[in-house]
């Protein structure tokens, strides 16, 4: 089962988002914590969010959450450590 391909954003429209300061964060390869971790983030990192979709539930620095951030192909990072402004979806659900 493919999971989460990214919504189509233009450069003009694409808006970055901080991660949680003092933070280096897991980018996992799906929606949740039991996904293989592909690369970590660096302190001070920002990331686009293309599409949202619900997975594991984690604790972090803006709240507890399911939902998680596509941030590229097949990356995914908990929605409780990027400063979306909201504890909601903000993006569009990933199909």
């Amino acid at each position: 089962m493919v999971m989460g391909s990214p919504v189509t954003a233009s450069a003009d429209t694409l808006t970055y988002y901080s991660i949680a300061p003092g933070v280096r964060i897991n980018v996992r390869s799906g929606p949740g914590t039991s996904y293989t971790v592909v690369r970590v983030l660096a302190e001070g990192s920002k990331v686009p969010i293309f599409c949202q979709t619900p997975g594991s539930t984690v604790t972090g620095t803006y709240g507890t959450t399911n939902i998680w951030d596509n941030i590229d192909d097949s990356e995914y990072v908990s929605d409780a450590y990027v400063k979306t402004g909201s504890d909601g979806y903000i993006r569009p659900r990933c199909s």
